[in-house]
C-alpha cells in the first residue's frame, strides 16, 4: 500500500468511526419523545432497551440504522476503493471502526452499547453469506436457550471460524479480514462480560422477561 492508500485509508476508518459513534438508540429516542434508553432498563443504548419503552417502531429503527451505520462503509470501500488501492483490509477495518464508535461513542462520552446489530451490518456488508450464517446462530441459540445475551455471545465466538472455513469457496480469505472479525467477535465477547456472569448466577432474563 503506497503512502496515499495509506493516508485515504487512516480518513475513511476515521470517518467510520465517527458514523459509528451516532448513538441511534439515543437519538431516536429523542427525536420520538421517548425517556433516555440509558436511563432505565439496563441502560444499554441499544434495540433491545429501546424496546422496553414500549415503542416497537422506535426499536425497530435503533436495530436498522445501528446496522446500517456499519454496513454503509464496508460497501462504500467495496463500490468505490479498489481504484484508490483501498482492499479488503481497509473494508473490514472500516466495518471496525464502526463497530468501535458504536461502544465508545465519542459524541456521546464514549459510553455506548453492546454492538450486536452493529456487527451484525458490518458482516453482512463484508459478505451477506457470512452474515446471514451468524444471524441464523444468533436465532437458533436464542430460540432453544430463551438467553438473547447466549445467542449473541456463541455467534460472535463462531463468527471468526465461519469466515476462515467459508475463504476459498463462498469467499476469498483475507487475513486483515480474519484480524478485524475477531477483533470484534472479542469486543463484542467482552461487552457481555456481565452477562456472562449473570448467565453464571442462573440470574440472567430470558426473553420475553421484563428487566426490573
Amino acid at each position: 500500500m503506497d503512502l496515499f492508500a495509506f493516508f485515504l485509508s487512516f480518513l475513511v476508518v476515521l470517518a467510520a468511526y465517527l458514523l459509528g459513534s451516532l448513538s441511534f438508540a439515543v437519538i431516536v429516542s429523542r427525536t420520538m419523545g421517548l425517556s433516555d434508553p440509558r436511563t432505565f432498563g439496563s441502560k444499554n443504548p441499544g434495540a433491545t432497551n429501546v424496546l422496553r419503552s414500549g415503542s416497537k417502531l422506535a426499536a425497530a429503527l435503533t436495530l436498522f440504522l445501528d446496522a446500517f451505520k456499519a454496513w454503509l462503509p464496508v460497501m462504500l470501500v467495496k463500490w468505490f476503493g479498489e481504484p484508490y488501492g483501498l482492499g479488503d483490509g481497509t473494508m473490514a477495518f472500516a466495518g471496525l471502526a464502526a463497530f468501535v464508535g458504536h461502544l465508545f461513542p465519542v459524541f456521546f462520552r464514549f459510553v455506548g452499547g453492546k454492538g450486536v446489530a452493529t456487527a451484525l451490518g458490518m458482516l453482512l456488508a463484508i459478505s451477506w453469506v457470512l452474515g446471514l450464517a451468524v444471524a441464523l446462530t444468533w436465532a437458533l441459540v436464542a430460540y432453544v436457550s430463551r438467553y438473547s445475551s447466549l445467542a449473541a455471545l456463541v455467534a460472535a465466538a463462531v463468527t471468526p471460524v465461519y469466515y476462515v472455513l467459508g475463504g476459498g469457496s463462498a469467499w476469498v480469505m483475507d487475513k486483515g479480514v480474519v484480524l478485524a472479525v475477531t477483533l470484534m467477535a472479542a469486543l463484542l465477547i467482552w461487552r457481555h462480560s456481565a452477562n456472562i456472569s449473570r448467565l453464571l448466577k442462573g440470574a440472567e432474563p430470558k426473553i420475553g422477561k421484563k428487566k426490573s
